[in-house]
């Protein structure tokens, strides 16, 4: 039976070209327009990323001339170096820096079309690059002597310039490509195999993707069988599975998603030949892998593919010492901001309500471990009645005055800069739970247990998305696993800085 989206993903979708846009007004998807099907230029992709190239050698090289400018012809001249430096002593660092910065990106899989649509990863990969060539660069002329000596400044300065010139012109290339109708040469056009939940979760994820990157064109029944579930609109059937050759080439496709996984043997893998054959990617749901779907990983065993859950970033040893470098440092410092502040607000609660300011509380630590996590009182003494615990609410009566003020800035939260440096906690990850209140969770909600892979943070990512407290734990598992999944430096850093601006549900 057909069915109306998520109305959230209907105002997400509002705009968007092919099926993975839903009319609000019909709970329907709206079609791909009759010019994107048919043939198109499959190289066109290729011609825009060779032209990204080009761009960023360019500006490549213009910000390294720019940094020896101002390392050498500004007041920064006479810093540290006494022969005056001209610019052909400085060719050839010139053109090996640009040439390795250049190296780098497409090391890292910079120029490729499953990036060039997101701006946000592309800005990542950047900020990435930059500081592995800034201590690349700086190791090997340390390494080799070069002469004349490589001025470390200048390395800095160009590691500056790189970063900022990268971004501005790939943002106006970003804007200039959303623009035109480039950007629907280099989306990616996806036919599904069957229909179920999870085909409907990602034609949805498809219509809320902010990077436009890939166009639903529509679903076929798999061979001899029906759908597993109807999708949303009869107008996404293209066919069935027989007549797969005509649909692959009448309407251009990019990438077969099998989302049925009841074929027999031989039907899929007849179906991955096919997709060879017509050089198309051929992609499978792994519907059965109801787990950390991003850590997917294939790999060999004695020649052997194997499918599997991979190790996530922050199994790794090095992740995790980065991590831990980055937790000291910023809780020595947070400690030295926040003491005389616990201090003032201490007094503020005493005044209020005279008692203990200070209270610790059993938390849920990494693994299971129990831990003692510490806050300044924003409650009143007897909060919890015959001791039972219970979820904090939006307006609760128990708060004080005070502490209303305090929950709101996360005030409250600051004497666990304690916890983390003494490695309890991290200063980013999921929030840690009271294990009386979540005792049942790990048998009620899918991979609640998974979150306690990693040590419990300060703030993390389902708080600034406003799902703490007594909020929907379905959510805030979901926001604690896309994190698990996507950790890097950068994100426990964006999420450091969004804790000041998203206090949603914070009283």
């Amino acid at each position: 039976m057909a069915h109306t989206p998520n109305p959230s993903i209907v105002a997400a979708a509002l705009g968007k070209g092919g099926v993975s846009a839903w009319n609000p007004a019909l709970g329907e998807p709206l079609l791909a327009s009759p010019a994107r099907t048919g043939s198109r230029d499959r190289n066109l992709g290729e011609r825009v990323i060779i032209l990204s190239i080009v761009c960023d050698a360019i500006v490549i090289v213009a910000s390294m001339l720019l940094s020896f400018w101002v390392r050498f012809e500004t007041f920064l001249s006479g810093y540290g170096i006494v022969a005056h430096i001209q610019l052909r002593d400085y060719a050839g660092y010139v053109a090996i820096g640009a040439a390795s910065m250049l190296f780098t990106l497409a090391y890292r899989q910079f120029y490729s079309k499953s990036v060039i649509l997101r701006y946000r990863k592309v800005a990542r990969q950047i900020l990435e690059s930059s500081l592995i060539w800034v201590l690349g660069f700086l190791s090997i002329s340390l390494i080799l002597k070069f002469q004349p000596p490589v001025s470390r400044l200048y390395v800095a300065i160009a590691g500056v310039n790189l970063l900022g010139g990268l971004l501005a012109t790939r943002w106006i290339f970003d804007r200039i490509l959303h623009r035109t109708d480039l950007v629907a040469c280099l989306r990616q056009r996806v036919l599904i195999v069957g229909w179920n939940e999870e085909a409907e979760r990602l034609a949805n994820a498809f219509g809320t993707d902010q990077a436009d990157a890939y166009e639903l064109v529509g679903c076929v029944t798999p061979a001899r069988r029906d759908f597993l579930r109807e999708p949303p609109d009869h107008r996404l059937i293209l066919g069935n599975e027989e007549n797969i050759a005509d649909i692959l080439e009448s309407r251009a496709i990019d990438i077969v998603m099998l989302a049925d996984m009841n074929s027999a043997q031989g039907e899929i893998v007849g179906l991955a030949n096919l997709c060879e054959k017509m050089m198309v990617q051929f992609k499978v749901i792994p519907s059965y892998f109801q787990i950390l779907v991003s850590g997917l990983h294939l790999e060999t065993v004695s020649g052997i593919p194997i499918l599997g859950v991979s190790r996530l970033p922050l199994d790794q040893t090095a992740n995790l010492v980065l991590k831990r470098t980055v937790d000291i440092a910023g809780a020595v410092v947070g400690l030295l901001l926040t003491v005389p502040l616990i201090a003032i607000f201490g007094a503020l609660v005493y005044a209020e309500s005279p008692g203990p300011t200070l209270y610790r509380q059993r938390r849920l630590g990494r693994n299971g471990s129990i831990f003692f996590i510490f806050k300044i009182r924003s409650m009143k003494l007897d909060a919890e009645v015959n001791g039972q615990a219970g979820w904090t609410k939006k307006d609760d009566p128990r708060r004080l005055r005070i502490g209303e003020f305090m929950r709101k800035w996360n005030i409250d939260e600051m004497p666990q800069f304690w916890n983390v440096l003494t490695g309890e906690m991290s200063l980013v990850g999921p929030r840690p739970e009271r294990p009386e209140l979540i005792r049942n969770f790990k048998d009620e909600i899918p991979h609640y247990n998974a979150r306690h892979n990693v040590k419990p943070g300060i703030t993390g990512w389902a708080q600034v998305k406003g799902f703490r407290g007594d909020t929907d734990l379905g959510e805030r598992i979901k926001c604690d696993l896309f994190y698990l999944e996507n950790w890097n430096l950068m994100l426990d850093f964006q999420i450091m800085a969004m804790t000041f601006f998203h206090r949603d549900n914070a009283c």
